[in-house]
């Protein structure tokens, strides 16, 4: 199973943060990538960076015959689209997009870490996860999203959209 976070916070050139992740979520749909499933989207406080508005959130499970190097190229030509500019660390920002999974493969490069090293950390990217795919695990805690989820008892759930 390949899943993707998605996050929006500022306008751009697609719209407002909601319609940021509704545009991405078609845009993983087309050139060798198929959205097979969406989690509805969430609406959370931001993460690292308190001071900046709250955040449009959801998670995609995909398919692509893509390497994940060549999917998280894919990745940042769409977030370039959407108007995304890497400033400042997890600041203010038009579309994020990250690999979240890559069929449980374990790999750390000077460009890609899978699993994506803070999903236990981000409720926005565990809640949407456990609605998705709930017989999803970590592929390496092997934890499923909902006992993490538990474990961050105390954090913001977020709104559902």
């Amino acid at each position: 199973m390949i899943l993707i976070a998605l996050g929006s916070n500022i306008s751009g050139p697609w719209g407002t943060p909601q319609q940021s992740v509704q545009h991405a979520l078609q845009a993983l749909n087309r050139d060798g990538l198929k959205l097979v499933e969406a989690s509805r989207l969430l609406l959370t406080a931001p993460f690292g960076k308190p001071n900046q508005p709250p955040f449009v959130n959801a998670v995609a499970h995909i398919e692509t015959h893509l390497s994940p190097l060549a999917l998280l190229q894919k990745l940042h030509a769409i977030e370039k689209e959407a108007g995304r500019r890497r400033k400042t660390r997890w600041g203010p920002r038009t579309l994020d997009l990250d690999i979240i999974d890559y069929h449980g493969l374990v790999r750390s490069t000077g460009k890609l870490v899978l699993p994506h090293p803070g999903i236990a950390e981000r409720i926005f990217v565990l809640k949407p996860i456990s609605e998705l795919a709930a017989k999803w695990r970590h592929p390496t805690s092997h934890l499923n999203a909902k006992i993490m989820l538990r474990k961050l008892k105390g954090y913001s759930q977020g709104q559902e959209i």
